[in-house]
């Protein structure tokens, strides 16, 4: 492959080649379902554009690009005393509101293109650098988004030469041993203060209810389902963007039985749900809400937790990628802190020279102890 490949944008998933998903085959976060789940239920300051790349008239790699406007929200987190969050909310409203970002916003992990074998990866990597490079709304920052200590090499080459890589708060990987084959397994496993807290957080959880819904049950249920998000969302210490209220059921309509929303209920009421996703030997971790006080009494968040791990052993699944929130708590049930790096790139050469102490001012603080659950 070169650079003389040529490369066509497409703003909605109907122009999309015919072959797209054969080569997007390796990531479901690139195929035509998921894709339409964007096209039709994104953010509203998030604008995403969908790029093959052809050899000539046959489609050999597909990447995502995002358009992120923070200037649309209110506000970035709480998370710091009032001077510094609005000393941070100033800096990104001026200097860091539109992102051009290769990959997705929206997960942890490597989802920004896919490729036929015939495709050499630096030389793709380099034509998506010439294509943001081009881009006609020009951004304050472009990202390329969460690679891995093997995948970042890639862009070890002249054309992300000046760029400043980066890497922000880990993303939290729960390993399924092969051995495991009931939720009981991964009890036995823990040391006795752990398995102490999963007993007192199942006991915890009597009276909870569980259900994973249908598309039907969630076009229901939807309105108290956003709420629940809308509560968790509204209280996170970071946010670059919040979900349309229709984003679940359309996430369930077009991915079908890769996509789980569970429904957690107490006395026949929504207290909380969590979804999760199917993808390979992966079950990934999206977004999830809950009644703050059900959530004390209950343990709910960590019984979801639980849930999850009991899911990804009798589906088996391989690993369970939890996301970036929540540190210490997914620590305490066995996950352990995976390091995702990213390139970056300022519009104004006087800032990117200084992305090196400008970029630890914007990015959260992750101050958490790590756990140790299992037995030695």
């Amino acid at each position: 492959m070169s650079l003389n490949y040529i490369h066509q944008l497409f703003k909605n998933t109907a122009e999309l080649p015919e072959n797209w998903d054969q080569v997007a085959a390796s990531c479901l976060f690139l195929q035509k379902n998921y894709l339409q789940t964007l096209e039709e239920s994104s953010p509203e300051n998030m604008k995403c554009t969908f790029v093959g790349i052809f050899n000539g008239e046959k489609l050999v790699a597909s990447s995502l690009i995002q358009e992120i406007d923070l200037a649309k929200l209110p506000g970035f987190g709480e998370r710091d005393h009032a001077i510094k969050t609005a000393m941070r909310n100033f800096l990104f409203k001026q200097f860091a509101s539109q992102l051009l970002l290769v990959g997705n916003n929206m997960l942890s992990g490597q989802n920004a293109y896919a490729f036929l074998p015939e495709v050499d990866e630096r030389i793709l990597v380099e034509k998506l650098r010439e294509i943001v490079e081009n881009w006609p709304n020009k951004p304050h920052l472009t990202i390329f988004k969460d690679f891995n200590e093997g995948q970042i090499k890639t862009f070890h080459i002249p054309a992300f030469g000046t760029d400043y890589e980066f890497s922000s708060q880990p993303n939290m990987v729960f390993e399924i041993k092969p051995q495991w084959k009931s939720e009981n397994d991964y009890v036995a496993d823990l040391t006795k203060k752990y398995r102490d807290q999963w007993k007192r957080c199942r006991k915890k959880g009597d009276g909870l209810s569980r259900k994973e819904l249908n598309y039907e049950e969630i076009v229901e249920l939807e309105e108290r389902i956003y709420a629940l998000y809308l509560h968790v969302a509204e209280n996170a210490p970071f946010n670059t963007f919040i979900l349309p209220s229709n984003h679940f059921s359309t996430f369930k309509k077009y991915v079908g039985t890769d996509f789980i929303l569970r429904g957690y209920f107490l006395d026949n009421q929504l207290v909380g749900f969590s979804t999760v996703i199917r993808h390979g030997e992966e079950l990934e971790t999206y977004f999830l809400g809950y009644d703050e006080t059900i959530q004390r009494e209950k343990m709910l968040y960590l019984n979801m937790l639980y849930d999850m791990v009991e899911c990804g052993i009798t589906e088996g699944f391989s690993r369970i990628i939890l996301g970036r929130t929540a540190l210490e708590i997914k620590s305490s049930i066995g996950a352990k802190a995976t390091q995702l790096k990213g390139i970056m790139r300022h519009r104004f050469g006087l800032i990117h020279r200084n992305l090196s102490w400008i970029f630890p001012l914007l990015e959260p603080e992750a101050n958490w102890i790590e756990r140790h659950p299992y037995k030695d």
